[in-house]
């Protein structure tokens, strides 16, 4: 099975480099391997296993909603990094400093990924259409499918706004004279998406293997969606039928936030995971990289490669109040070097001391949570106005109520800045912050008034130049 699933793999690449490069990075449908290769549910199989692969990439330490959520948010910076390739460490201070372009590197690779992504999903909903199989079976393949391309989307859109919006493969020539469609209409395509998984994924307790995607998961997705698009009725439903659905009984916080860090089996898709992404450490394995990724660069005396990235800002770290547990259980305060100590923060929610090193880095066995049940519970806060499921996330963290005499309420006077201020505590670096603020009207107030030269144009990224020399009909955001 494994040699399958790495020929797979290869065959999937081949295609991909064999047709004539396109800015959406596709491969064409009439490749006889791919038709050749969508047969028994064994090929499907495999290809759901690759398409879930794509979650390595657009939610790996330097994906899209990393680079987006936390990086272009006050909570990280870069203080040096390694560069890669044709990036340069000019590319990805770009993002921390509002300075992208159209030519950014990392730009065009994060558009890339994304579509390379999408592909993968959308040739299996292709296939699976009309395939000779269960009826059963060919509804769950295409519900998780679905979902995945929908959580896609949602953060394409709000990191692009208008898109190429793609729900089948095509052929290069295609990708070449395919523009960019309304962010509403892709919207729409994101519910529709969500709502076509949430009515036909299985229960949390029900799914085919750890890390797939259920109704529950699709359900929060929605609500997140809808409370982006402004849509809070709608929102409160959906989060009220998870909450109703699996409050303490599929779903529940863990009673101490330490306890969801860690590469043991017993940190892994906890009551409080919705929805999880699958790391396992060392070699010939999809390792999680994220604690050296996101440790100091050259930080030998704390992992045997530091990428440099995300780095935590004193901003982040002192807005958290007197005796919340969480800080010290999210961030480093520095390292030693050669007998001295080096004051840097640094996170380590994805520490694993124990990872076995892999081609001079560690290769690290924590799982990343997409989605976890906090972010119900203050969603829910978010729609019904309703402090008590705040209060819950509040408690285990060791701090006083909202509403309570005790509450910091001359900092925090609203409930919505509570709402801001308890995300951030409670997700930091896991690429909410910039998307938070964003949701809430509140990212240009919020990031120039810790220096960030940003304005509404500053809140997309350019399209790449890359992808407009292709097809210049595609145009530009405003602004660049």
């Amino acid at each position: 099975m494994k040699t399958k699933f790495i020929l797979f793999i290869f065959f999937i690449a081949a295609i991909a480099a064999g047709c004539k490069r396109s800015f959406l990075e596709l491969a064409p449908v009439s490749n006889s391997n791919a038709s050749n290769f969508f047969k028994t549910k064994s090929d499907f199989d495999l290809a759901v296993n690759n398409a879930y692969s794509t979650l390595y990439t657009m939610y790996g330490p330097t994906g899209l909603i990393s680079y987006c959520g936390e990086l272009m948010s006050d909570n990280a910076t870069i203080f040096q990094v390694a560069g890669s390739g044709s990036i340069t460490v000019g590319d990805r201070w770009a993002f921390r400093d509002y300075t992208l372009n159209p030519a950014n590197n990392v730009v065009n690779q994060l558009w890339n990924d994304s579509y390379t992504s999408m592909y993968n999903l959308n040739i299996v909903l292709e296939k699976i259409q009309a395939a000779t199989l269960d009826d059963a079976y060919k509804t769950q393949v295409m519900a998780e499918m679905r979902f995945l391309r929908g959580l896609y989307y949602f953060y394409m859109v709000q990191a692009w706004g208008d898109v190429p919006l793609v729900t089948k493969p095509i052929t290069s020539a295609e990708a070449f004279i395919t523009n960019r469609t309304p962010k509403a209409e892709v919207y729409n395509q994101v519910v529709d998406d969500l709502k076509y998984a949430g009515d036909h994924l299985t229960a949390p307790d029900k799914v085919p293997a750890a890390g797939r995607a259920s109704n529950g998961a699709a359900w929060t997705l929605l609500g997140k969606v809808y409370l982006t698009m402004g849509n809070k009725g709608a929102a409160m439903q959906v989060l009220q039928q998870v909450y109703n659905s699996y409050n303490g009984n599929q779903y529940n916080l863990l009673p101490e936030f330490g306890s969801l860090w860690g590469a043991t089996p017993a940190q892994k898709n906890t009551k409080e995971s919705i929805f999880e992404i699958q790391y396992k450490g060392g070699a010939n394995n999809p390792a999680s990289i994220y604690w050296p990724a996101f440790s100091p660069f050259e930080n030998f005396a704390i992992t045997r490669f530091g990428g440099g990235m995300n780095q935590v800002t004193d901003d982040l770290y002192n807005e958290y109040e007197a005796g919340d547990k969480r800080r010290d259980t999210s961030f480093e305060l520095g390292y030693f070097k050669g007998g001295n100590w080096i004051s840097i923060k640094f996170q380590k929610k994805w520490k694993d001391i124990d990872a076995p090193i892999v081609n001079a880095a560690e290769s690290c066995n924590n799982n990343f949570m997409v989605l976890r049940y906090a972010d119900v519970l203050l969603m829910l806060t978010e729609v019904t106005g309703d402090p008590q499921y705040l209060n819950r996330v509040r408690t285990r963290a060791g701090l006083p109520a909202y509403g309570t005499p005790s509450y910091p309420s001359a900092k925090y006077p609203t409930l919505e800045l509570a709402i801001e201020h308890e995300r951030r505590m409670e997700f930091a670096m896991e690429f909410h912050r910039w998307f938070d603020l964003k949701r809430t009207g509140r990212a240009v107030a919020v990031l120039t008034a810790k220096g960030k030269p940003v304005n509404e144009d500053k809140l997309l990224l350019p399209v790449p130049q890359f992808a407009r020399d292709q097809n210049p009909d595609l145009g530009q955001n405003k602004g660049y």
